[in-house]
């Protein structure tokens, strides 16, 4: 199997899992009653309907446009890469923040849970630490494995001496070998050619956790939707979420593009993407009947697996895709690239935390 295929095959199970895992949990015994917002259970298909649309084509075309820089050459040039980026990086801040964990906090303080435990401390918080924590770990140890991986099948087993441990990783470019051969010794710095595919492992690595975090959330916007019967509702978070869908979108696909995974892995990733919330939409709508929201077992995972996705995407967006990019030496010599990229980001987290509004 593909070092691609590896990324992609460690998707696709998790991806699964997460899009199944809080349908069955959410159906539980109804606690609190159910809002009477006008239900009317035509209307609020033909809404329903026109989200799964809507949400598909804004989510398919916000993720494939960062990686037209193939057939649009201003697109690969190394200052508007960096402006679209930093938009993006906004974009997911803002989700985490605004949109995510509100609703996180919302979920797990409800009156309708039973007890006094959940309203006596941040569960929201505290889930969104550990998982901000969780994925830090994720992102040290896949990325350690994948390095260790590459030199192993490059130049076979090589000692790791003091200044390997002092220079800070090959990422930073100032790895030295130390091999043995025919009774020579060789010490030098890291060729290159390695440099740049160890800085690809690390993008894969990036735009897949990324992918995880996004997916999460996803799948209960698109359940939560699709269960609702109020068009009243429903009706403004059409035309919300398909923004949000798309911004979002040209978030991961900048992290995808990136990556330069093969064409392969590119399609089934942008597929995940866009079919999770359509795909989420129809679930609730399959299970509208037996779906109560406001029950403590919906509540619960809701919350919970929104906290975890919040702290994924905060840290992702600061620790990945800002702090990687803004402490950069070719971003610290560039006065001019500075302003722009900040800009750029306040715009990403301006338009993002706009759509709160109503989303």
């Amino acid at each position: 199997m593909t070092r691609t295929h590896h990324h992609v095959a460690l998707l696709g199970p998790t991806s699964i899992c997460l899009l199944l895992l809080p349908v069955p949990l959410a159906l539980g015994e109804c606690t609190c009653e159910k809002e009477s917002h006008d239900r009317d259970k035509t209307a609020a298909l033909s809404y329903k309907l026109a989200a799964i649309v809507s949400i598909l084509m804004a989510g398919a075309l916000g993720v494939c446009l960062p990686m037209l820089g193939k057939v649009v050459p201003v697109l690969r040039k190394g200052d508007v890469f960096f402006i679209v980026k930093a938009f993006a990086a906004g974009v997911i801040l803002s989700t985490g923040f605004i949109h995510v964990l509100p609703d996180a906090y919302e979920s797990l303080t409800s009156p309708c849970l039973p007890g006094d435990v959940w309203g006596s401390f941040p569960f929201a918080s505290f889930v969104a630490m550990l998982a901000a924590i969780g994925t830090l770990q994720i992102d040290m140890l896949a990325t350690s494995y994948y390095t260790r991986r590459h030199f192993y099948k490059a130049g076979g087993p090589h000692e790791v001496n003091d200044e390997d441990k002092e220079a800070g990783g090959a990422l930073a470019g100032q790895v030295h070998l130390h091999t043995h051969a025919n009774h020579g010794h060789a010490h030098g710095p890291v060729p290159q050619d390695d440099s740049a595919t160890l800085e690809l492992l690390r993008h894969k690595v990036i735009s897949q956790v990324l992918e995880v975090g996004i997916i999460t959330h996803s799948v209960i916007i698109g359940i939560s939707l699709g269960a609702s019967q109020s068009p009243k509702i429903i009706r403004p978070l059409v035309g919300a979420l398909t923004f949000h869908q798309f911004f979002e979108g040209m978030g991961l696909g900048g992290c995808i593009a990136q990556a330069k995974f093969r064409s392969r892995a590119v399609v089934v990733m942008a597929l995940f993407f866009s079919l999770t919330t359509p795909v989420g939409i129809a679930v609730g709508i399959g299970v509208s009947n037996m779906y109560n929201e406001n029950s403590p077992t919906a509540l619960i995972v809701e919350g919970i697996f929104n906290a975890a996705s919040a702290g994924i995407l905060i840290y992702m967006a600061l620790v990945d895709l800002c702090a990687a990019d803004f402490m950069s030496p070719k971003m610290q010599k560039n006065g001019r690239l500075q302003l722009w990229v900040n800009a750029s980001l306040l715009a990403g987290a301006g338009c993002m935390s706009l759509l709160a509004r109503w989303a």
